[in-house]
């Protein structure tokens, strides 16, 4: 079969797949034009985050003197990771996207993630672990599949990088965060991440991209990066599909 009639069969069977299966979009499921693209109303209903934020945890600021601008928190108690960026706010469609992966298993969720993180993230060497936090083998076994994993992957293919499923492993069961307040999580995950001892010699050194589906308190990712560092990671940045940002909506986050 030539190249020509390649493509041409392949524009056909999309054509047919497109009637029968038309795109949807992924925050309210109505017909649009292509995959992973949104309706006008969830599009405008996202919230990007950009202008003055902190260099470290992307807290929006008021006013940010220069690139290395830090909030509050950030100062006080430095976190263990170099830096954080997300995809976008959290709020109802991100939270629906957010829900609809996790436990609704729509795994192809996870690439329309990756393509609008990708855009925060920005292009990443080759060298650097894009490494998802992992789940406790007993909810991996129940779920099929690790949500975060799914977006490394997908983010990986945006932006490069190597990925590194197993770079990180959960050493013990955690109950489900949503609904913790700040200091009951961080209790919750304490102790309860350790680099794989088959990685360690790839993480010493290592720049690493952590990724996550959500950031609340940070309580999670933040033991992920200690644990990293410990082992003696070069450098923990973050990547996640929505920050729960102070004032704005962070129901059932």
């Amino acid at each position: 079969m030539s190249v020509q009639l390649q493509h041409v069969s392949r524009a056909l069977l999309r054509r047919v797949v497109d009637y029968a299966l038309p795109p949807r979009c992924p925050g309210c499921g109505v017909i649009v034009a292509d995959d992973h693209a949104f309706c006008l109303p969830c599009w405008q209903a996202l919230d990007f985050l950009g202008g003055p934020a902190c260099a470290v945890c992307a807290e929006p600021l008021e006013l940010a003197l220069h690139a290395d601008s830090r909030c509050g928190a950030c100062l006080a108690d430095p976190p263990p990771f170099d830096r954080l960026r997300a995809g976008v706010a959290y709020g109802p469609i991100a939270r629906a996207l957010a829900l609809k992966l996790k436990h609704g298993g729509r795994a192809g969720i996870a690439r329309t993630m990756a393509r609008l993180m990708a855009r925060a993230v920005g292009p990443q060497e080759a060298g650097v672990l894009i490494v998802p936090v992992p789940l406790h083998r007993r909810r991996l076994w129940w779920r099929g599949y690790n949500q975060s994993a799914l977006i490394a992957r997908a983010l990986a293919m945006q932006v490069g990088g190597t990925v590194a499923i197993d770079a990180l492993r959960r050493t013990k069961r955690t109950p489900l965060l949503r609904g913790l307040g700040p200091v009951a999580r961080r209790r919750a995950v304490s102790g309860a991440f350790a680099v794989d001892p088959s990685a360690k010699a790839r993480v010493k050194g290592a720049r690493i991209l952590l990724v996550d589906d959500v950031y609340t308190t940070g309580a999670t990712v933040v033991g992920c990066a200690k644990a990293l560092k410990r082992a003696g990671a070069a450098e923990v940045s973050i990547a996640c599909w929505a920050r729960v940002v102070k004032g704005r909506d962070e129901t059932e986050a």
